[in-house]
């Protein structure tokens, strides 16, 4: 099962590193320490948590428009039949749902807990996994910014 640091936690919830150890150091949500002795937690907990965060915001006029975008999220749901599987994820304040194959969602490993990247089109979304750490980066496979992500 995935682990996340409290700065990965925060990224993907939206709110500061303070914020994110604020929550987790008063029970909001339940968290660990990691080899390094850093607080962290169990992705399926941040899955669980994050799904409590989904009060859609009202985004105001839009004044410009992407195509395709890519948001980076949290799987807090797979529900699998014999062909298809139904990908839940809350990317911030956004939960998402996409549709795809069985195998696609085997071949992806995906779980609760799993970080993933959300890819729109038009009215597909793709469920893409993220690079694997890389030197330099702050935080392993959360990017920044959404620019990042592109």
């Amino acid at each position: 099962m995935s682990t996340y640091r409290i700065a990965d936690v925060a990224r993907l919830l939206g709110v500061s590193d303070d914020t994110a150890r604020r929550w987790a150091e008063s029970g909001r949500f339940a968290s660990t320490t990691d080899e390094t002795g850093r607080l962290a937690v169990e992705g399926a907990e941040l899955a669980r948590f994050a799904t409590t965060m989904n009060d859609p915001l009202d985004p105001g006029q839009v004044v410009q428009a992407s195509a395709r975008n890519r948001l980076v999220g949290i799987v807090t749901k797979v529900t699998r039949d014999t062909v298809m599987a139904q990908v839940e994820m809350q990317c911030g304040g956004h939960r998402v749902v996409s549709l795809m194959s069985r195998e696609a969602a085997d071949d992806l490993e995906l779980e609760p807990g799993v970080l993933a990247i959300a890819s729109i089109k038009a009215t597909n979304v793709v469920v893409e996994l993220p690079a694997p750490i890389t030197a330099g980066r702050r935080t392993a496979g959360v990017p920044a910014t959404a620019s990042e992500s592109s």
